[in-house]
């Protein structure tokens, strides 16, 4: 069995930050890739950023230079640094892991999402 945990959102002012955690747990073999997702009222869930086992990172245009993905291989823990928040990054954030699950006679790959973490920027 596999969980993903968020936390870390909040209410914050426009120009604020806020630091995003999800960690993995579980008999997980390897994890691939992690990233993380948004959806805002009435949006389609969208890519904020992704990041590798050997740390390739990707991320939407709308958040470049102001939001960093990273991750600590040893927790199974993946960060997003948001910087310059904008009322428009309002949206429950999803944490996403690509990995590689042992049933204890099986490898399954999957991905497994968080239950979410909603961020709220507004004065």
């Amino acid at each position: 069995q596999v969980q993903i945990v968020e936390s870390g959102g909040g209410l914050v002012q426009p120009g604020g930050s806020l630091r995003l955690s999800c960690a993995a747990s579980g008999t997980i073999a390897s994890i691939y890739a992690m990233g993380w997702y948004r959806q805002a009222p009435g949006e389609q869930r969208e890519l904020v950023a992704t990041i590798t086992s050997s740390s390739n990172t990707n991320y939407a245009d709308s958040v470049k230079g102001r939001f960093t993905i990273s991750r600590d291989n040893a927790k199974n823990t993946v960060y997003l640094q948001m910087n310059s928040l904008k009322p428009e990054d309002t949206a429950v954030y999803y944490c996403n892991a690509d990995l590689l699950y042992y049933s204890g006679t099986l490898y399954t790959r999957s991905g497994y999402w968080g239950q979410g973490t909603q961020v709220t920027v507004s004065s």
